[in-house]
């Protein structure tokens, strides 16, 4: 993709945030995503005070799942850190738990493996989606679990319609949930849920549990 796209999806991103707060009060939104986190955990059947660490936080945006984790070893990961502070939901010093890093996934060279890597509503954000799923390898520990949240295409020729004309321009890349799912299979992980959180017509929204198991052992 080009790097063009994905700076134009940054930037609506940063006006989407702004807007989306308008008028909402911070303690009551935070409230809110909180008991989402929770819930979207639930739905998941996982046990959040069971979850290995160090856990990585990728694309956490100002609220993302590491605002559960008050006790674990966990390292967020944006590259609008530095912009979210000017918003009223977020202040890094509220989380002295989390190692905040302002970077793109793609440009983060931390030599740390986590035993838990959650990338939620995310993966359609990166600039090189292919190279950045060998990156989610990467950075999950052996025997270590990947957790991805993604919205899907439902029909094929939207996604073709979409990829090239931006219609939906906040993510960049558009693609089916079995081309999401053969991208982390085709990098070493075994996917073991796949559930759907939301349908709608163009997309539905999708949660992937995978493993990454001691040896890959390709399909």
């Amino acid at each position: 993709m080009h790097k063009l796209r994905w700076q134009l999806a940054q930037f609506f991103e940063r006006i989407w945030w702004n807007n989306y707060l308008e008028n909402k009060t911070p303690h009551e939104y935070l409230l809110w995503k909180t008991a989402y986190w929770k819930s979207f955990l639930d739905n998941l059947n996982i046990d959040q005070a069971s979850i290995d660490e160090p856990i990585m936080d990728v694309g956490c945006g100002p609220a993302g799942i590491f605002t559960i984790f008050q006790d674990k070893n966990i390292t967020a990961l944006d590259p609008l850190i530095n912009e979210y502070q000017n918003l009223s939901i977020f202040n890094q010093s509220d989380y002295p738990q989390v190692n905040f890093i302002n970077k793109s996934f793609e440009d983060y060279n931390g030599k740390e493996s986590y035993q838990t890597v959650f990338c939620l509503n995310a993966v359609n954000h990166f600039i090189d989606l292919k190279g950045s799923f060998k990156r989610l390898n990467h950075f999950t520990a052996k025997n270590g679990h990947l957790v991805v949240s993604i919205d899907a295409h439902n029909y094929s020729l939207f996604r073709y319609l979409f990829a090239w004309i931006p219609f939906d321009i906040l993510h960049p890349h558009q693609y089916t949930l079995d081309e999401y799912m053969d991208f982390m299979k085709d990098n070493g992980f075994k996917i073991e849920q796949k559930v759907r959180i939301k349908k709608a017509f163009f997309f539905d929204y999708w949660v992937l549990v995978a493993h990454k198991p001691l040896r890959f052992q390709p399909d």
